[in-house]
């Protein structure tokens, strides 16, 4: 990963390169950093009719696991509780069509390696 001075420059970095991966993938982004007081959604997107709410892990290596166990059932509770908020709050709509991916980025600033898991986890 690119060598950043903080964390927070290295997040915004990563969730840029996830939301240019997937406009090329014809979603459509609705917004950035929405935070309740549930938690945060990095990325929330439209795929045709579905709502998808995306979570960026930047990963240096493999070692401690990949974005996909980085997100613990916890983390996936905060998800889901803020994504239900966010949908009924501003969209005041039915939280069944959507979906949660992960999207995990390793590897160098001129060669990232992008991980899209579509589906990564559901909403009980």
């Amino acid at each position: 990963m690119p060598d950043f001075e903080n964390t927070r420059a290295k997040g915004n970095h990563g969730e840029q390169l996830a939301l240019d991966y997937l406009v090329k993938r014809s979603l459509i982004l609705v917004e950035q950093n929405v935070s309740s007081r549930y938690g945060e959604i990095d990325i929330v997107m439209r795929d045709g009719e579905e709502w998808v709410f995306v979570e960026v892990r930047l990963r240096r290596s493999q070692a401690f696991g990949g974005g996909l166990e980085s997100v613990t059932p916890g983390k996936q509770r905060k998800l889901i509780n803020t994504a239900e908020y966010y949908i009924q709050k501003h969209h005041k709509t039915h939280f069944e069509d959507c979906r949660f991916d992960i999207i995990e980025i390793s590897g160098t600033l001129k060669a990232p390696i992008i991980n899209w898991i579509k589906d990564a986890f559901w909403a009980d």
